[in-house]
């Protein structure tokens, strides 16, 4: 049966699509330090209250952009919560790269926690690229987040920054608001799991690819190493988002992440 989706726009207005698998699909505004952050809110048919998935986009992508991804969890049936985040999409306006991503973290689970369709004891975090990085740190400093997935997320942003594409640090540089690219190497490396990771307790799944030319494996696997208990899936031949070899591991992730949350 074709669904009728009710997305409703920042200025309260609606409006209907026919097709896909979900129910209903909102935009969620959250005051935040002075701004207001968004996530695309999406729940799966069926009895609420629902689990949840909260996902967190990379450097230069937005929540807009993880339909896909979200469209696994839905037919799991997990409600799914794509965000922008400081530097990111809509908040990349107001709101600059941060590395304590625990605090913007905190108001997208406040958020979820408010409503009465949302299971506040099943929730779960997925990241990808830097979104990599800032899932694994957001579910270490809240322990409301009972499940993490990181894909090919760098352990500290700013090692092997010589290595990366000229673009890559000019973005971050731009969107950090860095005085210099000497200024935005510092920054980066301040986005870093280290003394953190003893504090990541809940189930914990890493995902790398060997042919990662943004993010060395590595850094994944020393995240591995460091989270008691995490599982590692490195593919031999994925490349930066493990994009190329997407069958290797989205179904996996998201038949892990329903095990988590409904289990």
């Amino acid at each position: 049966m074709v669904a009728a989706l009710v997305f409703g726009d920042r200025s309260g207005r609606k409006f209907l699509f026919e097709g896909g698998i979900e129910d209903t699909i909102a935009l969620v505004g959250m005051p935040f330090e002075g701004s207001t952050i968004y996530g695309i809110l999406r729940k799966p048919a069926g009895q609420a209250p629902h689990p949840a998935v909260i996902l967190v986009p990379g450097l230069d992508s937005t929540k807009e952009e993880l339909r896909a991804t979200e469209d696994l969890f839905l037919a799991r049936g997990l409600a799914t919560f794509s965000v922008d985040g400081p530097g990111q999409g809509e908040a990349e306006y107001d709101l600059p790269i941060r590395p304590d991503w625990e605090v913007p973290g905190r108001a997208f689970v406040d958020a979820l926690v408010a409503r009465d369709d949302i299971d506040a004891d099943r929730i779960g975090v997925w990241g990808v690229s830097l979104g990599g990085y800032y899932a694994p740190r957001f579910a270490s400093g809240d322990d409301r987040i009972k499940a993490c997935v990181s894909l090919c997320g760098p352990y500290t942003f700013g090692e092997s920054w010589d290595m990366k594409p000229a673009l890559t640090r000019e973005t971050f540089a731009v969107r950090s608001r860095s005085k210099d690219a000497d200024d935005a190497h510092a920054m980066a490396l301040t986005l870093t799991m280290a003394g953190h990771t003893a504090a990541l307790r809940c189930p914990t799944l890493i995902i790398a690819g060997k042919k990662d030319r943004l993010i060395p494996w590595q850094q994944a696997q020393r995240l591995h190493h460091e989270v008691p208990g995490s599982e590692f899936l490195l593919l031999e031949d994925g490349n930066h988002g493990c994009a190329n070899v997407v069958a290797a591991h989205r179904y996996r992730t998201a038949d892990w992440m329903a095990a988590q949350l409904r289990g």
